[in-house]
C-alpha cells in the first residue's frame, strides 16, 4: 500500500502531465500505466485490483448514469437513457467505435486541490488526466483527442454536466462525437 505521502506525491507527479512523457504507452493515465508508475517511482509492486482501489477512492469508478445527474436532473436523466442512449451505442457499433462518459470530479485533501477529468467506457474502463482546478475550466481538448489515440479511433463521448455546451472544444474531428447528458446547467463536480 502507499503511504499518504506517497499517494500525495503520486497526485502532484500525475497532475498536467500524460504517461507518454514518462515513456509509458498510454495516451491517458489508466489502471495500467499507473500501476506501472507506481512501481517505477516508489519501487512498490501493487497488483491492478490494488491500484484500481485507489482509482475509486478518487472518485474514478464506473457509475451509474444517474449518479452524474445533480438531484434536480436525475429523472431527465433516466428518461435520456431510455431513449437516446440505445442509438448511440447503435452508431457506435456501426462505427467500431467506443463510448466513454466523461466527467470531473475534484479530488480533496491535496494541496494545491485537484480536478480529475476521467472517462469510464462501457466496458468499465478508465482513463483520466489531473489538473490543478481553475476556476470553470472547459473541457479540455488534448483529453478530448487523446481519447481516439493515436490511431485515431471513432469515439463517442457523453458528456455529464461538469461543462456546459459552450465550453467544450470546437471543431474536433468527425471521428470524436460529443453527446450531452441532460443537465439543467449546475456544475456536479465533486
Amino acid at each position: 500500500m502507499l503511504s499518504r505521502e506517497q499517494e500525495l506525491e503520486l497526485i502532484d507527479m500525475l497532475r498536467g502531465v500524460h504517461p507518454d512523457e514518462f515513456g509509458l504507452d498510454e495516451e491517458l493515465w489508466t489502471r495500467q500505466s499507473l500501476t506501472t508508475l507506481i512501481q517505477r517511482r516508489f519501487d512498490l509492486p501493487l497488483d491492478a485490483g490494488a491500484v484500481g482501489a485507489y482509482l475509486r477512492a478518487w472518485g474514478l469508478g464506473p457509475r451509474e448514469p444517474r449518479e452524474r445527474a445533480c438531484g434536480l436532473c436525475v429523472s431527465a436523466v433516466e428518461r435520456w437513457v431510455r431513449s437516446e442512449y440505445p442509438a448511440i451505442t447503435r452508431a457506435a457499433q456501426e462505427h467500431l467505435a467506443e463510448v466513454y462518459w466523461i466527467g470531473r470530479v475534484r479530488l480533496r485533501g491535496t494541496m494545491p486541490a485537484a480536478d480529475v477529468i476521467s472517462a469510464v467506457s462501457s466496458r468499465g474502463r478508465v482513463r483520466f488526466m489531473i489538473t490543478t482546478p481553475t476556476v470553470d475550466p472547459p473541457l479540455p481538448r488534448d483529453f478530448v483527442l487523446r481519447l481516439s489515440g493515436e490511431e485515431q479511433r471513432t469515439v463517442h463521448l457523453i458528456v455529464d454536466g461538469s461543462w456546459p455546451r459552450n465550453e467544450w472544444p470546437r471543431r474536433l474531428p468527425r471521428r470524436i462525437v460529443l453527446h450531452p447528458l441532460p443537465s439543467c446547467g449546475r456544475a456536479i463536480a465533486a
